[in-house]
């Protein structure tokens, strides 16, 4: 029985090449990894066994510019941590969610929008996870599958990331992760997963953070172990990083790309987690192959579980034991930008139970914390109480709970934005299997609809009104005056509940002293409409027919009272006042509206340009004024479609849903 528990220790271990799960006696800390003792398990239990648009987040992760903190062999902790705090800290920047069925163009597509934009001759250091997989299999004998594959970030995805790096220039790229397993399995593990050849047809370096003096030895020695001062009072006072790891985080740009996956110990396998590929520990040697301590006290629960003592409290300790340890890795070893590969997510266990979700999806941002929040919710470990049954209380990974809280980010204030923001949002059952005795199924759907975010602005969508200055708009429904150029734009083309649909909507929003100016540009539009009636008036019942909704509330702490405004693609109208709470309509409100359009029926594409002049409106646009915000399209007339910027997750079509409300940011 004590066998079985220590197998699976090892298959946990596994993930990131976490290594052996042999415990180590020794209670000192030895100084350096070339005078230790063998840490190295015995062969049966360590060797692996093979089996049947636009940059908008440049100024969240600048270049540190504060005293060195690699020095002569040896990383200065204490300026590390005391840098990375004080930079996640501060970072509210947005988390980017893209979809897209092609993970080169996913990849390549995210890192244009989210990975911070540094000099052509910065160094990149991009972390990929590699090696979170239990072991090979011989496909013809496993159902096609070589259990790899599914399990560690697609190599196409990060080849993405590769080319879009040459096009800004970078000349000096390197591909890297940790490894705790033999050498001679890391060489047939690049070649099997594809890494080997695609980092080959780039040109650019693989290396194996994980030298320990007769493996990546060439050269100046990329994985070699490097002492890191002022760790004594964490969790992890052993912590050794690897060379190529402490340059770049002293001068370069260190971007991570963990596969997005559930992981049955730590709930989510994200920016955290993935992590714990680059530790090393000065414990015993080689240090490369000493990860699987971060989660050592795993062992006793195994033991207990094999000789029929299932104790959860001590599951649940082991847990937190091992958040702690990885939060105190990432204070250290942080990275600038994430970008987690869901080409595609994964739920299961991360390992042998893999159930694939759609859409395919690249999540990213400059903050591990809030990026990590934004994967737990796409897989459904957010805010999860039927996980919390299962796992001492913890509705997501204990992991980003406590990043949270020592990194001192609010994630109530969390912004998630792209194309995919919907899919993020979108309650979604946690298929889960722990390596404690529970499981999660597809029948465990949230009963909260929106849950995580309906008390606050938490992923809540956000959009930016750009200043008109001086220039003067036209309402023609042309859109060639140059401030629209300067306009973000918002792009969607889900439905009420979230589901994708091929009818896409733009959307861009300017703002002077005069007027809030927004301008639609619709796809795949029918021009449902009756055209014979007057545009001079209130159109009646005007959502029965094809037309845009824009919902404005002034005071975003009193989201129930907001005003409506809805035009059609032949420039009919309607406007109102709406106070939820007390269950008021006004439709002798006025938006003091001017409309233009444009349709071009061969092509299917309208534009809708209004200016909205109401004082209401008016009064609340100021400079870093916020207003709550809801984009709405209704379109067709048979396959009727009710189409959503943030969707409401209604049962039936409902926009009127403030607590789903987005932002308006007046810039």
């Amino acid at each position: 029985m004590r066998r079985a528990a220590s197998l699976i220790l090892l298959l946990l271990a596994a993930s990131c090449g976490e290594g052996s799960p042999k415990a180590n006696k020794s209670s000192t800390p030895i100084p350096s990894s070339s005078a230790v003792a063998s840490g190295e398990p015995p062969a049966s239990a360590s060797t692996p066994v093979e089996s049947s648009s636009a940059d908008v987040v440049t100024q969240a992760s600048q270049p540190y510019e504060g005293p060195p903190v690699l020095a002569e062999g040896k990383l200065d902790g204490a300026a590390l941590r005391a840098r990375n705090l004080e930079r996640v800290r501060k970072d509210d920047s947005p988390v980017i969610a893209l979809a897209g069925d092609d993970p080169v163009a996913l990849a390549k597509k995210l890192c244009e929008a989210v990975v911070p934009k540094r000099g052509k001759d910065v160094p990149v250091l991009v972390k990929p996870n590699i090696g979170g997989f239990d072991s090979i299999k011989d496909p013809e004998k496993s159902g096609g599958d070589d259990g790899v594959t599914g399990r560690i970030t697609n190599p196409e995805f990060v080849r993405g990331i590769i080319r879009c790096l040459k096009e800004r220039g970078h000349t000096k790229i390197t591909i890297a992760d940790g490894w705790g397993g033999p050498h001679s399995y890391w060489n047939k593990l690049v070649d099997i997963s594809g890494y080997a050849k695609m980092t080959k047809e780039e040109g650019v370096p693989l290396v194996c953070m994980c030298d320990d003096g007769t493996f990546d030895v060439e050269g100046d020695r990329p994985g070699k172990p490097m002492q890191v001062s002022g760790m004594g009072a964490t969790k992890v006072p052993t912590l050794l990083l690897p060379k190529v790891l402490a340059e770049h985080m002293s001068g370069g740009l260190f971007i991570e790309v963990p596969k997005l996956k559930a992981h049955r110990f730590s709930v989510v396998s994200l920016g955290l987690k993935n992590m714990q590929g680059v530790v090393m520990s000065s414990l015993a040697s080689p240090a490369h192959r000493q990860k699987w301590r971060m989660h050592a006290e795993l062992k006793d629960y195994l033991d207990g579980k094999s000789a029929g003592n299932e104790d959860r409290a001590a599951y649940v300790k082991a847990l937190d034991l091992f958040a702690a340890r990885m939060v105190d890795v990432s204070e250290v070893a942080m990275p600038d930008v994430v970008l987690l590969d869901g080409t595609p997510a994964m739920q299961g266990d991360g390992f042998q139970m893999m159930v694939p979700i759609e859409p395919k999806i690249g999540i990213g941002g400059t903050n591990i914390v809030r990026v990590d929040q934004a994967g737990a919710m796409f897989l459904g470990a957010w805010d999860n109480e039927k996980l919390a049954l299962g796992l001492g209380g913890h509705k997501t990974s204990p992991l980003i709970e406590l990043a949270a809280k020592r990194f001192g980010v609010d994630l109530s204030k969390t912004r998630i934005e792209g194309d995919a923001s919907a899919a993020v949002l979108e309650p979604r059952a946690f298929v889960f299997k722990a390596m404690a005795p529970f499981q999660l199924t597809a029948k465990d759907v949230p009963k909260k609809p929106g849950s995580t975010t309906t008390s606050s602005p938490a992923g809540a969508a956000t959009a930016k009104a750009a200043a008109l200055g001086a220039e003067k708009l036209v309402l023609d429904g042309v859109l060639d005056e140059p401030a629209w150029s300067r306009a973000t734009p918002i792009e969607f083309s889900t439905d009420w509940k979230g589901r994708a649909t091929s009818v896409s909507t733009r959307v861009r929003f300017l703002w002077s002293s005069d007027a809030l100016y927004a301008a639609f540009e619709s796809e795949s539009a029918g021009f449902f409409t009756d055209a014979t009636q007057p545009t001079d008036r209130d159109r009646a019942r005007l959502y029965e027919e094809d037309c845009i909704e824009l919902f404005l509330a002034p005071d975003t702490k009193a989201r129930h009272k907001y005003f409506e405004v809805e035009v059609g693609p032949f420039g009919h109208f309607l406007d109102l006042s709406i106070d939820r709470q007390a269950k008021r309509e006004d439709v002798g409100w006025s938006g003091a509206l001017g409309v233009g359009t444009r349709r071009d029926a061969a092509a299917k594409k309208g534009v809708i340009e209004i200016a909205i002049k109401a004082p209401e409106i008016r009064s609340a646009l100021k400079s870093g004024a916020e207003l709550g915000l809801g984009v709405f399209r209704m379109e067709g007339r048979q396959d009727r479609k009710f189409l959503a910027w943030s969707p409401t997750f209604t049962d039936r079509p409902n926009f009127h849903v403030t607590e789903r409300f987005g932002t308006l940011v007046v810039e």
